[in-house]
C-alpha cells in the first residue's frame, strides 16, 4: 500500500506535460498492486485511472471515497487507508485558480467593477489564487497590487471606445497566453457582454484547453442593430463556453434566448453589497426636508431623460423635497437645462461623478433612493441604497422586481406619471421606515455570493475535454453563414497557439512561484496568500 500511495503522490507532482504517463503508471501500478483482493477494488482504481485521463482526479477521488464509506467497503478496514485518506483530503483540498477578465475594472466605476473586486476579495479567503486582467487606465499600467494580494494585469491597451479596446481577434493571443502560462491558471471567467477583451480571452483559453465561465450583467433586445450585432458576438463566444453565469432570473432568460446556450448550463447568482461600507447614518435625518438621491451614469439607457420629467413635477407636488443627482454623462447637460428652466438650482443639486468611496456619505444625505433605469440586469445601486436604510423608487424593468421585496421597494413603469405616482407612495410610507431595521435583513451577502460562484467553477472543472473538431461542431449550428466563419476564425486561432508554442515554448515561460504566508491551525481554514516576484 506504501507503493500505492508513493505512486499517487509521484503522478500527481509531475508536470502537466508529463501527466499522460503519470496517470497510466498510476492506474497499471494501482490495478497490479490489489489484483489479487477484491473485485470491486479493482474498479475503484480502474475509475480513478479513466478519471484521470480526463483531468478529473480531485473530484472522483471525493465521490470514491464517500461511495466506500456508504457502502463499507471492505478497504475502509486496510491498515493503509488512513494514509490514502490523507492523499484524498490533499487532492480534495486543492484551490483553483482563476484569471479574471473583463475591460471594466478599478480605478473605473461601477456594478461590473464593483463585483469582480468584492467576489475576487471573497474568493482569496476561500484559499484560492485570483489574478484580474484589464486594460491600462491612464498612467496605470502594467502589474499593481491590491487589498489582499489581489495581483491585477493591466495590459498596456487603450480604450477604443466606452472603456473597450479595440477589437484585433488574435492580437492579444501572445501577452494572454503568456499569463496563463505564468500564473498557472485552471480556469478563466469572463465578465460583461460588450468587454471586447472579456470575448477574446475566452476565445483563446478555449483553444488552449482551459474551462471557461462567463458572467451576464446587462439585459439586451433583439430588434435594434447594435443588440443584433452584439447578440451575434455572445452567440459566438457561449457557444464553446464551459459555464454561465447570470445575476438574475430575467438576465438568464435574455442570455438564453440570445446565445442559444442550454439552460442547464446557465446558473443564477445574484450581486451583493459590502454591508459593513454601506450602512446608516448614526443619527436619523429629520422629516421637515424630504431629500431624494439619483446616483447613475446620466445616459439614455438609466433613464436620464426621465428625470429631466419626472424631476420639475415632484418638486411643484412638493416643496419640501430637494434632489441630489450624483453622476456624470452625455445626458447631464439636459438635467442642467431643465433646472435652469424650472429655476430649481436651489432645489437640485447637481455632484457630478462621485467616487465609490463617497457613495455612503451622499447616500446616508437622503431618505428616497430614485432609480430611473430603462433596463436593468441587476442594480447593485438599489442594494447600496437598501443597505443604508434608504426606501427605493425604481422603474419595473429587467431584474429590478427580483432584488428587493415589497417592503423595501416601490416599483412603476418607465413612464414619468408613474415614476412620480410611484415617489408620492413612497413619502406617504416613509415614516414607517427605520434605516437600522432595514440594514439588519442583510439580504445579500459577497461570501454567499463567492461559495456559490465556488459550486459553479467545480461542475466546470468537471467537465470532461473536447477535441477541436467536437468543438467546432458547436459553432456550426450558430447559423448558415455565421457558423462557417466562426469555424475559420477558430481554425487561426488554434494555428496560431501551435505557432506560439514553436516560437515560444510553454516550458521556456517562467513560472510565477506560490507562497503561503500564513495558516490557521486548530481546525480553522488554511488561507494563503500568493505574491510575484519582481518583474
Amino acid at each position: 500500500m506504501l507503493i500505492t500511495c508513493w505512486i499517487l503522490y509521484q503522478a500527481w507532482m509531475l508536470s502537466p506535460w508529463k501527466m499522460w504517463t503519470g496517470t497510466i503508471l498510476l492506474r497499471i501500478g494501482l490495478e497490479i498492486h490489489v489484483k489479487n483482493i477484491r473485485t470491486g477494488w479493482a474498479i475503484t482504481v480502474a475509475r480513478i485511472g479513466t478519471s484521470l485521463l480526463l483531468n478529473k482526479l480531485k473530484f472522483l477521488l471525493i465521490d470514491i471515497s464517500h461511495t466506500c464509506l456508504m457502502q463499507r467497503s471492505p478497504i475502509v478496514a486496510m491498515p493503509s487507508w488512513s494514509a490514502i485518506a490523507a492523499v484524498i483530503a490533499f487532492m480534495a483540498d486543492l484551490k483553483h485558480r482563476i484569471l479574471m477578465v473583463s475591460d471594466f475594472f478599478y480605478p473605473n466605476f461601477g456594478g461590473v467593477e464593483n463585483h469582480i473586486y468584492y467576489l475576487s476579495q471573497c474568493l482569496l479567503k476561500l484559499g484560492h489564487k485570483v489574478v484580474v486582467l484589464t486594460h491600462a487606465y491612464g498612467n496605470r499600467s502594467g502589474v499593481r497590487y491590491m487589498t489582499g494580494g489581489l495581483k491585477v494585469y493591466y495590459v498596456p491597451w487603450r480604450p477604443f471606445l466606452m472603456q473597450n479596446t479595440f477589437p484585433t481577434i488574435y492580437g492579444t493571443f501572445p501577452i494572454i497566453r503568456t499569463i496563463l502560462l505564468r500564473e498557472k491558471i485552471s480556469l478563466v471567467h469572463g465578465h460583461q457582454a460588450f468587454s471586447t477583451l472579456c470575448h477574446e480571452t475566452l476565445m483563446h483559453a478555449r483553444t488552449m484547453g482551459y474551462k471557461v465561465v462567463f458572467t451576464d450583467h446587462s439585459l439586451y433586445g433583439f430588434a435594434d442593430v447594435g443588440s443584433i450585432h452584439m447578440n451575434k458576438v455572445l452567440q459566438f463566444t457561449l457557444a464553446d463556453v464551459t459555464r454561465a453565469i447570470c445575476v438574475s432570473h430575467t438576465s438568464k432568460e435574455n442570455t438564453v434566448l440570445r446565445s442559444g446556450l442550454p439552460p442547464e448550463k446557465v446558473f443564477v447568482i445574484p450581486n451583493a453589497v459590502d454591508t459593513a461600507m454601506f450602512k446608516p447614518a448614526q443619527q436619523r435625518l429629520g422629516r421637515d426636508e424630504i431629500v431624494i438621491v439619483v446616483i447613475s451614469r446620466l445616459v439614455y439607457r438609466k433613464g436620464a431623460d426621465l428625470l429631466v420629467e419626472v424631476i420639475p413635477e415632484v418638486c411643484r407636488l412638493y416643496p419640501n423635497v430637494r434632489f441630489v443627482v450624483g453622476g456624470d454623462g452625455p445626458k447631464r447637460v439636459r438635467l442642467e437645462e431643465m433646472r435652469e428652466k424650472h429655476s430649481l438650482q436651489d432645489r437640485v443639486e447637481m455632484l457630478g461623478a462621485v467616487p465609490h468611496a463617497s457613495v455612503r456619505s451622499v447616500l446616508i444625505s437622503g431618505h428616497i433612493f430614485l432609480n430611473s433605469s430603462l433596463t436593468e440586469a441587476f442594480c447593485i445601486a438599489i442594494l447600496e441604497a437598501a443597505s443604508c436604510g434608504l426606501l427605493t423608487v425604481s422603474t419595473r424593468v429587467g431584474g429590478v422586481p427580483e432584488v428587493l421585496p415589497d417592503d423595501m421597494i416601490v416599483l412603476a413603469e418607465p413612464d414619468p406619471s408613474d415614476m412620480v405616482h410611484a415617489i408620492r407612495k413612497a413619502i406617504s410610507i416613509l415614516p414607517n421606515i427605520d434605516p437600522q431595521v432595514m440594514h439588519d435583513r442583510r439580504l445579500y451577502n459577497w461570501n454567499d455570493v463567492a461559495e456559490r460562484t465556488e459550486i459553479v467553477y467545480n461542475r466546470a472543472l468537471k467537465c470532461s475535454d473536447q477535441s477541436l473538431l467536437e468543438r467546432l461542431s458547436r459553432y456550426l449550428s450558430c447559423g448558415a453563414w455565421a457558423g462557417k466563419l466562426f469555424c475559420l476564425v477558430m481554425i487561426i486561432d488554434f494555428l496560431i497557439w501551435r505557432l506560439l508554442e514553436l516560437l515560444q515554448p510553454a516550458e521556456d515561460i517562467e513560472e510565477v512561484p506560490d507562497v503561503a504566508l500564513r495558516c490557521h491551525q486548530h481546525g480553522e481554514r488554511i488561507e494563503e496568500i500568493y505574491r510575484c516576484k519582481s518583474e
